[in-house]
């Protein structure tokens, strides 16, 4: 039987990833400090890999496909196919930023400030060519861990770290002065798996479930039934992927109504729909949504 060797992210990324295949049908079970977790899918022999090192171990082909950050991508300087972005900020609502940031009180305003200065980070290749386009030379070192601690108790000048909001930063007296890149969650391959049919159709299907799940999972379905002389007012409430599909009912004076939603706008919807003179109204999650 042929397999296709999938890389998932552990650490910040694997749990929901975990969740996600969930969403799309797979059930992933890690076991313990195990790397080989179990798929309910024969033809998928999934190991566990950091996101930083992932997008090295599909290049030279000992992966098929994996996910991992676009940033670990640019950082390691990979040549790898981009299959899909999977976008987890369809559930974390934003994208992930790497930032330049400095103490509150420092007199650094900008990058050009950091002439002969000390940077600590995880993406040092990344920030390098950062500084190099901008004609800066500092020092960069390598940071395993704390680099928010390290710059607010000066060992070093700066820091360029990973960010949704800031609100970290903030919480360590920390100011942003530049954005380095931005980073979404990615599906990858290697050009000999995306030229082997089977891999690449079975990667094709596994990427159009994962992006189904991942699209439902800010959705909703909503059904409802209304007077015919009602409709229109209920059409004027609804917004949908298409038109909302209107079916009749045992009684001729009434159509039962159903249309998938964006989850955000249901609770003020809902009283609009049932003062416009809809009835039985019923919401519904969805697993996934393919469009």
């Amino acid at each position: 039987m042929k397999k296709l060797k999938l890389g998932l992210p552990k650490g910040s990324l694997q749990e929901a990833t975990v969740k996600v295949f969930e969403r799309a049908g797979f059930k992933i079970y890690v076991s313990g400090r195990s790397y080989f977790p179990s798929i309910d899918d024969q033809e998928i022999e999934p190991v566990l890999l950091r996101a930083q090192e992932m997008s090295r171990y599909v290049e030279d082909g000992a992966l098929d496909c994996g996910i991992t950050g676009a940033d670990w991508v640019l950082e390691n300087g990979s040549k790898v196919t981009v299959l899909a972005d999977l976008a987890y900020a369809k559930q974390s609502a934003l994208k992930v930023r790497w930032v330049l940031a400095v103490p509150e009180a420092s007199e650094i305003q900008s990058v050009k400030g950091l002439e002969g200065k000390k940077i600590a980070t995880e993406l040092v290749a990344v920030t390098k060519n950062y500084l190099k386009e901008n004609k800066v030379n500092a020092d960069v070192e390598f940071s395993w861990g704390a680099t928010e601690a390290k710059v607010a108790s000066g060992l070093v000048d700066a820091v360029v770290e990973l960010t949704e909001t800031g609100s970290s930063l903030k919480a360590h007296k920390l100011r942003i002065v530049a954005t380095i890149c931005e980073s979404t969650t990615q599906f990858i391959s290697n050009e000999k798996a995306t030229q082997d049919p089977w891999k690449k159709e079975k990667m094709q299907q596994l990427v159009m479930l994962l992006k189904g799940a991942i699209d439902a999972s800010s959705m909703v379905g909503l059904k409802l039934n209304v007077e015919k002389k009602n409709l229109e007012k209920i059409l004027h409430q609804l917004t949908s992927l298409k038109n909302p599909t209107i079916s009749p009912l045992s009684q001729p004076d009434w159509v039962a109504v159903e249309t998938v939603i964006d989850e955000g706008t249901v609770r003020v919807l809902i009283p609009h729909l049932k003062a416009a003179g809809a009835q039985g109204i019923i919401e519904y999650s969805l697993n996934k949504l393919i469009y």
